[in-house]
Order: C-alpha cells, then sequence, then structure tokens
C-alpha cells in the first residue's frame, strides 16, 4: 500500500479502509487477524467497524467484530498506529440515539475494543424520534471526555444532516467531520448531488460504503457464473440492469489496459471522486486482500476514470 496518508479532521487515515463486517461472520479470528495483520504491515491504518457487527450472523449476538479488533491491538500492541472506527444505534441490545443509549453504548464499545478512546465514531442509522439537538449534544460529551476523537454520519436524510452540522456551528459543539454514504459505481445517486453538497459546503470526507457492491465490481459475477459468497444474491442482481453490464464492460477494459484487478479499479473511481477520502471494503480470505491494498497507490488516467463515469452514467 502506497505510503499516502489523508485527514479526517485531525486523524491521519489510510486511502483504503479496511472493512471490519466480515469479522465474526464470513472471517473467523484466526482468518480476521491474518487480514489485519497483511493490512498493517502494508501501511494500512484505518479500520471500520460497528457495534451491530455482526449480530446478524446465526449464534452471534453483536460486537463480535470489536472483539477481535480488540484483541487484536491488544495481542499486537499497535493501538497507537491503527485508527478505529466504530458505529452506534443498530446493537439489538442499544438499538437508537437516546442520549443516553449512546453513552452506554460508547462504553459497551470501549469495552470491546479494550481502548480508552474511539477515533472516529459515527452514528449508524438516525433516529428521528431523538431531536438532532439530544444527539448532537451527547457526542459532543463523549468528546469533551476523551472518549472520541472525531465524529462522523452514515445513514441519515438530507434534512436531519443539515440540521445537524447547523446545530452544531451554532452552539460550538463537536461536528461530524465525516460522512459514510452507500455509493460506488452502480449507485451514484445515493450519494452524489444533495448530499455530497453538503458534504463539500460543510468539508466533510467521506468514506464510502458498499464500494464494490457487494463484490459485484470484482468482476467475478458474470451470466451463467455462480459465486460462493454470503453476499452473491445481492450482487448478482446488477448483471440485469443495463448500467450494471455497461459497468462491467468499462472495468473489463480498464482492468485489461492497466494490469490491476477489477476491484482495484473500482475502488480507485471511487477513490478519485470529490469528498472521498478512503473506500472502505472487505476481504473475507487473505486471497481477497491485494487487490484493496493497490488502491491508495493506484491513479487511474482521466479518460479511464472518464469511461467508467460514462458507464456508470
Amino acid at each position: 500500500m502506497a505510503n499516502t496518508t489523508k485527514k479526517i479532521g485531525d486523524l491521519d487515515v489510510s486511502g483504503l479502509c479496511l472493512g471490519g463486517n466480515v469479522f465474526g461472520w464470513t472471517a473467523d479470528r484466526d482468518t480476521s487477524f491474518q487480514l489485519l495483520d497483511a493490512y498493517a504491515a502494508s501501511g494500512g491504518n484505518f479500520i471500520d467497524t460497528a457495534d451491530s457487527y455482526t449480530a446478524h450472523a446465526p449464534g452471534n449476538r453483536g460486537g463480535e467484530s470489536e472483539e477481535i479488533i480488540g484483541e487484536w491491538t491488544t495481542a499486537r500492541g499497535n493501538r497507537d498506529d491503527i485508527v478505529i472506527a466504530t458505529k452506534v444505534g443498530k446493537h439489538p441490545e442499544r438499538t437508537g440515539l437516546a442520549a443516553a443509549n449512546i453513552k452506554a453504548a460508547a462504553d459497551d464499545s470501549l469495552r470491546r475494543l479494550r481502548t480508552d478512546r474511539i477515533d472516529l465514531y459515527y452514528t449508524h442509522f438516525d433516529d428521528e424520534s431523538v431531536p438532532v439537538e439530544e444527539i448532537m449534544t451527547a457526542l459532543d460529551e463523549l468528546v469533551k471526555a476523551g472518549k472520541v476523537r472525531q465524529i462522523a454520519v452514515s445513514n441519515i436524510e438530507l434534512e436531519r444532516l443539515e440540521a445537524s452540522l447547523a446545530f452544531s456551528e451554532r452552539e460550538g459543539t463537536a461536528r461530524y467531520a465525516g460522512i459514510q454514504p452507500h455509493y460506488n459505481l452502480v449507485s451514484r445517486d445515493t450519494y452524489e448531488g444533495p448530499r455530497r453538497d453538503i458534504a463539500e459546503r460543510y468539508g466533510l470526507a467521506c468514506m464510502p460504503y458498499y464500494g464494490l457492491a457487494s463484490g459485484f465490481l470484482t468482476g467475478k459475477y458474470r451470466p451463467d457464473t455462480e459465486v460462493d459468497s454470503a453476499r452473491a444474491g445481492k450482487a448478482a442482481k446488477h448483471l440485469k440492469t443495463e448500467r450494471g453490464r455497461e459497468v462491467l464492460h468499462a472495468l473489463d477494459e480498464v482492468a485489461r489496459e492497466s494490469g490491476l484487478a477489477h476491484a482495484t479499479v473500482a475502488l480507485a473511481w471511487l477513490a478519485a471522486q470529490p469528498t472521498v477520502v478512503a473506500p472502505i471494503a472487505s476481504a473475507r480470505t487473505m486471497e481477497q486482500l491485494p487487490p484493496l491494498l493497490d488502491v491508495p497507490g493506484t491513479v487511474l488516467k482521466d479518460d479511464q476514470l472518464s469511461r467508467l463515469t460514462e458507464a456508470s452514467a
């Protein structure tokens, strides 16, 4: 991984964020440790998780991913070298964004992560039953207490996002430094437009999730081909759309020209977009990791970026 760091507030982060959504689900503890070791050895320092990962998996209760990351940083003694992002709002026992819940969930995450601070703390899904003033004040108190360094936002309606940012500016509380939207080559309107305009206006760093469209943008999904993946159904649906087929064709061309993996090309396109600081991508096997590690050092040519942009329009 190229040694190019980006900024989220005062945090210095790698240009590829390793997703922890697979830890304790499709990647067991030992595999997760191998992935984390290889990512860190390549120069990566930015890990994304959530308190709810991976509650949906049979036998899990939520928090498994945080626990694995906490075990790993403790075992390696590298906590100060790693930027850990986690989220609040969706853990089965800590649902919603009431102030008391945010604070209790943060303490739970700190315990599972075996750390005294969360570097980047996201509201995972907005809770419209709670006024934005209450949410932002609770997050501000966590920052003032030293439990959180920077705050960020993921899934939220535009009006509530604007109101949250305006409240912080007006009251002088901690303000969102980043945004994590659903954004990729086959899902551009989920970020581009008013949402990105707000991010640009307030200087929010963007860390897109579903950067590979559940694996579709790796190029392994083709007509009449079965893929062994927990997310195969989500990914394969893009083959049925004209945009999906056009994007796949453009990815094929650019990958062939550049000698890069499809995943590297797709994430490099994302990394080149306005406001994007670090795409998030996960690997459940060691074989899936190298194309992700190539992203920060990859600069696509202007005509390659243009072709991908046109194919995905």
